[in-house]
C-alpha cells in the first residue's frame, strides 16, 4: 500500500467554504471528518493522508462535486542510502 496526500481546493466565498466544511463532516468518511483545514489563515484547502493500493482509489472516497478540485500526490519516505543510489544514478 502506498501513502497519498490528497488536498482539495474549494471556493473562499464564505457560504461555499462553509458548505464544503459541512459536507465533508456529514460525508461519514472517517478521512474526509479528519481533514485539516487552512481556511482560517486564507488558504481555502482541506488535506488528508490516505493508505491505498492505487492513486485513483482516493477520489472514491471524495464527493463527486471535489473530485475535479483534488490534488493527489504520492508521498515516500528517503533516507541516506535512497540519495546515494540516486545520486549514483545521476552521476
Amino acid at each position: 500500500m502506498a501513502k497519498y496526500l490528497v488536498e482539495v481546493y474549494h471556493s473562499a466565498e464564505k457560504n461555499k467554504f462553509l458548505r464544503t466544511i459541512q459536507i465533508f463532516l456529514i460525508s461519514g468518511s472517517h478521512f474526509l471528518t479528519h481533514a485539516d483545514w487552512g481556511c482560517l489563515d486564507g488558504e481555502h484547502k482541506a488535506w488528508f493522508v490516505k493508505d491505498v493500493d492505487r492513486k485513483e482509489d482516493t477520489l472514491q472516497i471524495m464527493p463527486p462535486y471535489y473530485r475535479n478540485n483534488t490534488k493527489i500526490i504520492k508521498l515516500s519516505t528517503l533516507n541516506l542510502q535512497d540519495v546515494e543510489r540516486f545520486l549514483k544514478q545521476h552521476s
